[in-house]
């Protein structure tokens, strides 16, 4: 089973874009975030029409919303909800006898103080009530996906030293999703497939006049397994997990990028 994640950026204004990676990579679910739209708004029937019949959406007009549509059948649709408030940050589904958490973590705004940024402060409650829940347990099939909105290790960024003080790369931010995967006993597949050596994005910022060139990325977006899927998510090597990097060249992309995770289930 092909589990991909995308930051969409406004899934109707890039449906096109969403239909043209979904006929190019075939994944049989893909977790999208930031679809800024209401439920009732969301384009199901594209994506019906391009094989993914089944529709899990968690909306929220013109504000973060997630959604996860698959070729497959979807039960046990949940919706969690963090710090208090009823943003749509999250939607979970069962698909193929595995549990799919599919998060939009907040961005922080720019200010990497919590007493001066009330942004900074959310996106670290968050990070800290994730280190409770969800938790799958040694024994459970369990993926969790999404933008997290954090680069946690030194080569998930194009600057470690430069973007130490720069939302994203915090060293509380870093420390805080650290935490969440050791706690919750997930496996950040991305570092288990490419030596931490190795650079890896998923994100460049749109005032880059030519990303591709500049490359000055981070790794944003993951896909996590729990212990009993490490040997499935492992098993096809290295190139069971890609990231989709030429979508950023794509007429109005989004500054994501998609990354799927081929299962050997």
């Amino acid at each position: 089973m092909k589990v991909a994640t995308w930051n969409i950026n406004s899934v109707r204004l890039r449906i096109d874009s969403a239909v043209r990676y979904l006929e190019v990579e075939r994944p049989d679910v893909l977790c999208l975030q930031e679809i800024k739209c209401n439920e009732d708004q969301f384009p199901a029937k594209a994506f019906a029409a391009a094989g993914y019949a089944y529709a899990a959406v968690h909306g929220q007009g013109g504000h973060h919303g997630v959604a996860t549509v698959s070729r497959l059948p979807l039960s046990k649709v949940e919706r969690l909800y963090f710090c208090g408030k009823e943003d749509a940050r999250h939607i979970a589904v069962t698909v193929g006898g595995v549990r799919v958490h599919n998060f939009y973590v907040p961005s922080g705004g720019d200010e990497p103080d919590p007493a001066a940024n009330e942004k900074f402060a959310h996106k670290l409650q968050f990070l800290e009530e994730l280190r409770v829940r969800p938790r799958p347990g040694s024994r459970a099939k369990a993926v969790l996906v999404g933008d997290l909105n954090v680069a946690p290790g030194e080569n998930d960024v194009w600057s470690h030293k430069q973007l130490l003080n720069v939302v994203s790369h915090t060293p509380v931010e870093t420390d805080l999703l650290k935490a969440v995967i050791s706690e919750g006993g997930w496996i950040d597949v991305a570092r288990e497939h490419t030596p931490g050596d190795e650079k890896l994005y998923t994100w460049w910022s749109y005032r880059a006049r030519d990303w591709r060139a500049s490359n000055r990325g981070r790794r944003l977006d993951h896909i996590w397994v729990s212990a009993a899927l490490k040997k499935a998510a492992t098993a096809k090597g290295r190139d069971a997990l890609r990231i989709s990097s030429d979508c950023r060249g794509w007429e109005k992309p989004s500054d994501h990028v998609p990354v799927s995770l081929d299962l050997a289930l």
